[in-house]
């Protein structure tokens, strides 16, 4: 840092990040990356980062007049409390017992086998939807052998089938361009093991179109030697991050409107049983890509904003690219559509701004992982309870008695 004064006198400081400069001078190409030595030992993009997105500026406001608490009183006979507050909802086309589900977890280390399992149990207890995350056939296997069965696709499917109660929630597979090349929803679709929730209406596949925590990229991990051999030719591998791994990147795949309009309606002739979801990345087309997305018939369209968590990213891509989240929902706009949001996910209050803004239901995912690594039993449950009395509270504050009444009128926006 230099200090230097000005003609008036007055001292300034002016800095350069030297030792970020020298890092790089260093370490070349490596340095675009956290280092690896924390690979699957961390939640990249957790903290620190200067945040843009309007919600977070957005404050609840509460009425004097409440006439649909009037009406409450009307139907109860007595005065309504938060208690009162209705959480359930669909999502997706699935019955969720509250307004948020568990986000995409892919491959990477930081969401290991044990802590994907475990939050998908708890999420079958809680009765909300989970999603699983892309490359996890690829990488960690089908799971018809038997030594295969813990790590694999199957294995995720079958802790959260085993846990499930009431017909709640529901089970989304991810695919990326990786995965249709080795035909995961054909697998899961065609699987006596999943037959259960395609009776019951209880599974979806979701198109990844991208990510917020690196939008215009596909998902990266890090990989050991063995694990490149095994998975060279399925995957662009590059040594770029040094201490002995190398870098992992899937496609981001390549789209045009008539590309994802073919895209899911193919998913809707080819899967007539299970629910469609399209996952996009907070781009600045996101509106008409939503817009074409639902038009072809796709049940649910999940927004991911930049704030969006990672297992593992360029540090470029996680302070500098993408739309906050709250852009992206201003862009979309009022519709009736599903439409479901993630990114920074952990409370109360803002799950109900952005369903103030229009969404449908939030998708936990670094808070789910913090959470199951906190407590593998409890975590996510005690997470949830804590954000659905926190959201029956504002929601009763706001003279209301069902989260899908919240609207752009119990917001307010700071000037400027």
């Amino acid at each position: 840092m230099e200090v230097r004064s000005t003609e008036e006198g007055i001292l300034y400081a002016e800095t350069f990040p030297e030792a970020a400069v020298r890092a790089r001078a260093k370490l070349g190409a490596a340095d675009a990356f956290p280092p690896a030595n924390q690979y699957g030992q961390a939640l990249f993009g957790a903290g620190g980062r200067e945040s843009y997105c309007p919600i977070d500026r957005q404050r609840l406001v509460p009425p004097v007049f409440v006439p649909q608490r009037f009406a409450k009183l009307v139907e109860l006979a007595r005065e309504p409390t938060y208690q009162d507050v209705v959480l359930e909802t669909t999502i997706g086309g699935l019955r969720s017992a509250l307004p948020v589900y568990v986000s995409a977890f892919g491959s990477t280390e930081a969401a290991s086998v044990a802590l994907g399992i475990a939050a998908g149990r708890q999420a079958a207890r809680l009765g909300i939807p989970l999603v699983i995350g892309e490359n996890v056939m690829p990488v960690n296997s089908y799971g018809r052998l038997d030594e295969d069965a813990e790590r694999s696709l199957l294995g995720r499917i079958a802790a959260y089938q085993a846990e499930a109660v009431g017909g709640y929630g529901g089970v989304v597979v991810q695919q990326s361009t990786e995965d249709a090349d080795a035909e995961v929803w054909n697998l899961v679709y065609s699987d006596p093991n999943a037959l259960s929730l395609l009776e019951s209406r209880r599974l979806a596949f979701e198109l990844k179109v991208g990510q917020g925590a690196k939008p215009g990229l596909g998902g990266m991990t890090l990989l050991g030697a063995e694990a490149a051999t095994r998975l060279a030719g399925a995957y662009l591998l590059d040594p770029v991050v040094g201490n002995g791994q190398v870098l992992r990147s899937s496609s981001p795949g390549s789209f045009t409107e008539e590309i994802l309009r073919q895209q899911v309606r193919l998913m809707r002739n080819n899967y007539p049983r299970a629910r469609i979801w399209v996952k996009l990345p907070p781009a600045r087309d996101i509106a008409a890509a939503a817009r074409v997305a639902w038009a072809a018939g796709a049940d649910a369209v999940t927004v991911d904003g930049a704030e969006g968590g990672t297992g593992w990213a360029p540090r470029a891509f996680l302070d500098q690219v993408g739309l906050p989240l709250g852009e992206c929902l201003d862009r979309i706009g009022a519709t009736s559509n599903c439409l479901l949001v993630s990114g920074r996910m952990w409370e109360g209050a803002r799950v109900a701004k952005t369903l103030a803004l229009g969404a449908t239901a939030a998708g936990l995912g670094r808070a789910a992982l913090l959470s199951v690594d906190t407590d593998p039993d409890n975590g996510l449950v005690n997470l949830v309870e804590c954000l659905a009395l926190e959201l029956r509270l504002i929601t009763s504050a706001l003279g209301k008695y069902h989260v899908e009444a919240l609207g752009a009128e119990d917001l307010w926006s700071p000037p400027g």
